[in-house]
């Protein structure tokens, strides 16, 4: 589903405009009361039975685009209710940051199979043949019927039938979610166990009902801005290509027409993430410990430890390119405030941790930082950068490969031979959080020692991640070309490497 424009994406997207517009404007803010009528105008429903039903959603969304807390259909307000609390310059995510809108729930079955029209009643019946459970028997017109309260869901009917007549139907935020977070409440609706999600957002970009939402900081930012604060953008290398003619000048010349002091790219920080996983790497592999994970992913970090909760340092314990970019831009602007601006639900919590809050002030996506170029109303197709906007990034092409699956372990991999050419790298990635589980598991099982694993929770990397616009294979690309772009190729070449230690401090 992902890739394909709908209006889930124009729901999403127009929340992010109005309130971003909201903020700007100023005035009574009271008047986002008024934003769901804008949004589902006239008296007839055109995605749901009613268009009460539709505005409410919209007013769901809307709090949490604003950082409010999530309401029950039971519970009684006006959007507006409590905004006073959400319009100051400096606000930090309230758990839950993944939010389940009920009412907008489906209430999809959670995982079954079904016999369609198709089954031809044939008298081998191989699906009843391979069946495990004895889950299939025949009507008395010759045709498969299961029992799903003996079917044990493996599919195995599914490979068999010659008539593609037996499906499974899963519901697509469970099927996401490589946490198996996601269950049912007691009216069928999906919910979230907070005990096992970390937050990758998976589950938001693939429900086909847009019931489910993160919380957004757009609100808060653009406070920030007008309060007069030096608000600082770090951008992950992954932009590129997510607006539609936005050149890397452009883009930090429309950053400066939103009340962005200055835009750097976090590609000089994945630089010294790359040299100090690669130092990382050598003292302690194996001597110290069998293999080491990658740490620039918040939500496969944290799967990680909690697979590992008695070694958690086999996970490098490196700082993000997130972190390290803004220490650097601190160390020159001690007042500034700084907004992380990526493709990533998780970096949202990763910014949110008490160790993790004096750098990084602000999380945007890009599908929220594309919310208030559209109420800034910024086409770059006619945008003209100024002359100050030739030098948007000192970072290396391995920098900003980190955006695609593969391109952390392979920077890292890099510089080890750079440093220590005698050195044989052995590296294994794996991207969506299932099969980063299972690459886990083998380092577990001793089957990975001497490795470098790379675990990216979205399938194909940052470039997939649920704040991101444009699809995966356009967005990887992009990158390729921007990263074959870079003046300089590896990050022992980095001109920020000799201030690694500055950063760390």
């Amino acid at each position: 589903m992902r890739g394909i424009h709908s209006v889930v994406d124009d729901l999403r997207r127009d929340v992010f405009e109005e309130v971003a517009r909201l903020a700007y404007e100023g005035g009574d803010i009271k008047r986002i009361d008024q934003i769901p009528y804008k949004i589902v105008p006239g008296e007839v429903a055109r995605y749901r039975d009613s268009v009460f039903r539709e505005r409410a959603i919209v007013n769901e969304r809307l709090r949490l685009a604003c950082g409010l807390p999530l309401r029950s259909a039971a519970e009684y307000g006006p959007a507006s209710l409590g905004i006073e609390e959400a319009a100051i310059p400096e606000k930090y995510y309230e758990p839950p940051l993944i939010n389940v809108i009920p009412f907008a729930c489906n209430a999809c079955p959670a995982k079954e199979m079904r016999v369609s029209s198709n089954c031809q009643g044939c008298l081998s019946h191989p699906c009843q043949a391979v069946c495990p459970k004895g889950a299939i028997s025949t009507d008395r017109y010759g045709h498969s019927v299961i029992d799903n309260e003996k079917c044990i869901k493996c599919g195995k009917c599914v490979d068999q039938c010659p008539y593609d007549a037996i499906s499974k139907i899963e519901r697509p935020c469970a099927k996401a979610c490589g946490m198996d977070a996601i269950g049912s409440d007691e009216f069928g609706r999906a919910k979230i166990d907070y005990d096992k999600c970390v937050s990758c957002g998976m589950c938001l970009v693939n429900c086909p009902f847009g019931a489910i939402a993160d919380k957004s900081q757009i609100f808060q930012i653009i406070h920030a801005i007008k309060s007069g604060a030096d608000v600082y953008a770090i951008v992950a290398p992954a932009f590129v290509g997510q607006f539609k003619g936005a050149t890397p000048a452009k883009l930090r010349k429309a950053m400066r027409i939103l009340g962005m002091k200055e835009t750097i790219e976090v590609a000089i920080g994945a630089d010294l993430c790359t040299i100090e996983e690669a130092e990382d790497f050598l003292d302690r592999v194996p001597e110290k410990q069998p293999f080491m994970g990658t740490s620039c992913c918040p939500a496969w970090s944290v799967m990680a430890k909690r697979m590992l909760p008695d070694h958690p340092e086999y996970v490098s314990m490196a700082l993000t390119p997130m972190v390290l970019t803004a220490r650097l831009v601190k160390k020159d602007h001690p007042e500034a405030k700084i907004v992380f601006v990526g493709p990533c639900a998780a970096k949202k919590l990763e910014a949110s941790r008490r160790t993790v809050r004096s750098d990084v002030d602000f999380v945007l996506t890009f599908e929220e930082l594309n919310g208030m170029f559209r109420a800034k109303d910024i086409d770059f197709k006619t945008l003209e950068p100024d002359a100050c906007d030739k030098d948007f990034d000192k970072g290396t092409g391995a920098g900003r490969g980190f955006a695609v699956s593969g391109g952390v372990a392979a920077a890292v991999a890099d510089h080890i031979k750079k440093i220590a050419p005698d050195r044989e790298v052995q590296m294994e990635f794996a991207d969506g959080l299932r099969e980063c589980k299972k690459m886990l598991l083998m380092a577990k099982a001793g089957k990975r020692n001497g490795y470098l694993l790379e675990g990216m929770a979205c399938p194909g990397g940052c470039i997939a991640g649920a704040g991101t616009i444009t699809p995966v294979k356009v967005s990887a690309a992009n990158i390729a070309k921007y990263k074959a772009e870079a003046e300089k190729q590896s990050s022992i070449e980095s001109v920020f490497a000799k201030r690694l230690h500055e950063a760390e401090e």
